[in-house]
């Protein structure tokens, strides 16, 4: 992904673009979608939101709108990231080592102890082991070690810890009995249950098992973990877990579904909840390369054949108890528009600049000689653009183009009517949507907005146009708005000018207008009660 998809993230929308630019990896988590951690290409880490329980490891309970550096984790080489509901979160680094801070109410920060965390700390008990991949549930954690080992802790009311008794475990513990043995490649936390998948395709569950999430063909909590039999010869690549259910995804392709299903979310086209593996056949997804889901919610997310992202369960309040076809591009998006709460299932790790999409594509080709088809000419300065973007994006210019006329063949076109800076303003709107123009330029732009007929582009003048209203200049811009039939902008200027009557026509800009403006303004201002005694 791109560093345009962080855009689905309203929490980020703040961030200036020049530090955009330095992120390497995001995660967005939190019971309201408020916080986040970004780690940028040099090694920085760095926290943004509401800082609930102090889960954004600043070494305060302070939240904030904007960045700030998280300086425990900064040069530790972070990898990944993983958190649960209170919140409490895990980084893990390179070099396999956990740091955990945040809600610690139930021993989930593996530090022997149930104080909050403000700052990352090592978790105990793992000096000695390389943790390869790290999951949380609601209250505790669980870590994968480079030898296929398990080790868990924190809240342990329903076995999810699997330390053979239901209290909490306030350090990593090694989880045994059916692992033993075992060499296990991939781990996963339901709100209270832990998963776990073997090198050769085996699937064990253990915690709370009341909705049939553990998928071993009854409803019984367990303490200790417990083979999903009814997998028996389908190899398991992957389980990702929700809330209360499960999917598997097994190295054919196919997609295994089970547990709570009150939100149709294992896509069974009904809300009866399933205590063993049922295979989702579902024709047009083809064959399934990727699935998500959390513990924080009730959706299921999919990629089929062609990279196409399925959703369904519980999608923005609504239930869909089938895989629905969505338009967007990744698994990452489908959680950002439809989870609730939209947190992110793993952290979003964006690409390398070399990989620009076609939105960048654009933006870098505007005004770039080496590309350009055509130069607009405007007074002696040369702008360098493309006849086919100019085409699609204005009808002026889609007619200026047409066969017939004669500038169709020209490389060079000359433009006297606006400034070279409103003129080039308005040529990287057409490539990138953005105005980047100081205000007191706006109403030149709004000229050649109305003349050029770019009604959205209108639209943002006026606005623009609005914020710097004042007594002195309100009588020209009611007047420029009446000549270029900005009606919005009209009565704005109109209610402004009313609110400042006795200002405003002691002002030179409205001594000078037309009579007629001045006749019709008066007339209007006198409907509006201005003169009653």
């Amino acid at each position: 992904m791109s560093r345009a998809d962080l855009k689905n993230w309203p929490i980020f929308s703040l961030l200036e673009p020049k530090f955009i630019s330095t992120i390497h990896m995001a995660v967005v988590y939190g019971n309201l979608g408020n916080e986040a951690l970004i780690v940028t290409k040099d090694g920085d880490v760095y926290a943004l939101g509401s800082n609930t329980a102090g889960c954004l490891g600043t070494g305060d309970s302070h939240s904030t709108l904007h960045p700030k550096k998280v300086e425990a984790l900064c040069g530790k080489g972070i990898k990944t990231f993983a958190y649960g509901s209170g919140p409490h979160v895990l980084a893990l680094t390179n070099k396999g080592e956990i740091y955990s801070w945040g809600h610690n109410g139930y021993c989930e920060l593996g530090n022997g102890s149930t104080n909050q965390g403000l700052t990352p700390t090592l978790c105990l008990n793992l000096n000695e082991k390389v943790v390869t991949a790290i999951a949380c549930g609601s209250h505790h954690s669980v870590a994968l070690t480079e030898d296929g080992e398990v080790y868990s802790w924190g809240q342990n009311n329903c076995g999810q810890v699997s330390s053979g008794i239901s209290s909490n475990q306030g350090a990593p513990r090694k989880v045994n009995s059916a692992l033993t043995g075992k060499v296990v490649v991939s781990i996963a936390c339901g709100q209270t249950s832990s998963m776990a998948v073997t090198d050769v395709g085996e699937v064990f569950g253990w915690g709370y098992n009341g909705v049939g999430q553990l998928g071993i063909g009854n409803y019984v909590n367990q303490l200790s973990p417990c083979k999903v039999t009814g997998l028996n010869g389908i190899v398991i690549e992957k389980v990702a877990c929700g809330y209360a259910h499960t999917l598997a995804l097994s190295d054919e392709g196919a997609l295994y579904v089970w547990g709570g299903n009150g939100f149709g979310q294992l896509g069974l086209g009904n809300k009866a909840n399933a205590c063993t593996p049922i295979k989702l056949n579902v024709t047009e997804m083809g064959r399934i390369s990727d699935i998500a889901t959390l513990h924080y919610n009730h959706i299921s997310v999919a990629m089929g054949q062609g990279g196409k992202i399925y959703m369904w369960g519980q999608c923005r309040g609504q239930s869909v108890t089938s895989p629905m076809a969505t338009p967007l591009p990744h698994i990452h998006d489908a959680l950002a528009c439809y989870a609730t709460p939209s947190v992110m299932h793993q952290p979003l790790v964006l690409h390398a600049e070399e990989e620009v999409g076609i939105s960048e594509s654009l933006r870098n080709a505007f005004d770039d000689a080496a590309t350009s088809d055509l130069t607009i000419q405007i007074q002696g300065k040369p702008i360098y653009v493309h006849k086919a973007v100019l085409k699609i994006r204005c009808q002026y210019f889609k007619s200026m183009f047409q066969e017939h006329w004669a500038e169709n063949n020209r490389d060079v076109i000359e433009h006297s009517q606006f400034s070279y800076d409103v003129f080039k303003s308005f040529l990287r709107y057409l490539y990138t949507d953005e105005v980047d123009l100081p205000p007191e330029n706006a109403l030149e732009l709004l000229d050649l907005a109305n003349a050029y007929f770019e009604t959205q582009l209108k639209r943002r003048c006026v606005q623009m146009i609005k914020q710097g209203i004042t007594v002195s200049n309100v009588a020209f811009l009611y007047s420029t708005a009446i000549e270029y039939n900005a009606k919005e902008l009209e009565d704005f200027c109109f209610k402004f000018a009313l609110n400042h009557m006795t200002a405003v026509i002691q002002t030179p800009n409205f001594a000078k207008l037309d009579e007629s403006i001045i006749k019709t303004f008066i007339v209007k201002a006198a409907q509006a009660g201005a003169f009653k005694t």
